[in-house]
């Protein structure tokens, strides 16, 4: 928990010394309970965020970007229903765009190595941060539950029935959804389809 004393030591704003009457109780209130939420949370999300990622170093990382933000919106904290169940998707939202952006970087330098430099390939002109971009914005059209689906196959790199038994579903529902989520994907992404290739298949294990 070193690690997490640390981060909260560097981040944390120091509180200046004034009288009663010129404290705003709501302010330290708020401070408060984001102390109290990095001291229980962190810990069991760096956890959480390993299982994602499988990189100590990087979940670490991760969990410390998810309280960053939830300090700079710390006015807010009152308005969140549920902060642990808020913090714990956080950290699955960004441990998921993890792994993709590792993704789309692996099929591009994959792409790169076996065709070498090409200036008429439309592929070749793309970065990766446009690759994932484009990526991103096709992902985002598919409707929620193929998304998670793919993304769980994909990015989690989880078999059928382990889909399937977590959210409940049959493994024949998994594979109609992840055929409609491949279908929608070469159509939207024509424009880069060795790349998509790439990063659908050579990069599931």
């Amino acid at each position: 928990m070193e690690e997490a004393i640390i981060f909260a030591a560097k981040h944390l704003p120091l509180r200046m010394e004034a009288s009663k009457s010129t404290i705003n109780p709501t302010a330290v209130d708020r401070d408060l309970a984001f102390e109290q939420a990095f001291r229980e949370h962190f810990k069991a999300l760096h956890a959480y965020a390993f299982t994602i990622i499988k990189d100590g170093d990087d979940a670490e990382e991760i969990v410390q970007n998810v309280f960053v933000k939830l300090w700079e919106r710390r006015e807010q904290l009152g308005q969140i229903d549920s902060l642990k169940a808020y913090l714990y998707r956080a950290t699955y939202n960004d441990s998921l765009n993890y792994l993709k952006h590792n993704k789309v970087k692996a099929a591009y330098e994959t792409y790169a190595k076996a065709t070498g430099s090409d200036r008429n390939d439309p592929v070749d002109t793309l970065s990766t941060r446009e690759l994932q971009a484009k990526i991103d914005k096709a992902l985002n059209e598919l409707p929620e539950q193929c998304r998670t689906i793919f993304q769980m196959s994909r990015f989690e790199e989880l078999k059928y029935r382990e889909i399937a038994d977590q959210l409940g579903l049959s493994v024949k529902t998994i594979e109609n959804q992840m055929g409609k989520a491949l279908k929608v994907l070469r159509e939207k992404l024509a424009d880069c389809l060795p790349l998509l290739f790439l990063f659908i298949f050579l990069t599931h294990k």
